[in-house]
């Protein structure tokens, strides 16, 4: 099944959440913290804002940083997606 986002939403793949801290400590999955990091796996066409159109700044196959508690999660065939608006992305990590 293919997901295509509309206007200015972005399907992002998260990356798992580090399961042991800087000083060996494994952590148990209650306690780990959402990772904000995540590859992009589909991107809308663009959209308008406030009357002027909006371009995409991602594409697919960037690393990106997103905000915490933003977008939508969903699950595709066992695998885990969020679904978000482009302004919710952050940054971009080469």
């Amino acid at each position: 099944m293919k997901i295509t986002p509309l206007f200015d939403r972005v399907l992002l793949l998260p990356e798992e959440a580090d399961e042991m801290t800087k000083g060996g400590i494994i952590l148990p999955s209650a306690s780990k913290e959402k990772s904000q990091f995540a590859k992009v796996v589909a991107v809308g066409k663009g959209g308008e804002l406030d009357g002027k159109k909006e371009n995409m700044q991602v594409k697919v196959g960037d690393r990106v940083l997103y905000s915490k508690y933003s977008g939508s999660e969903i699950e595709l065939e066992e695998k885990k997606y969020i679904i978000l608006r482009q302004a919710d992305i952050l940054a971009v990590i080469d």
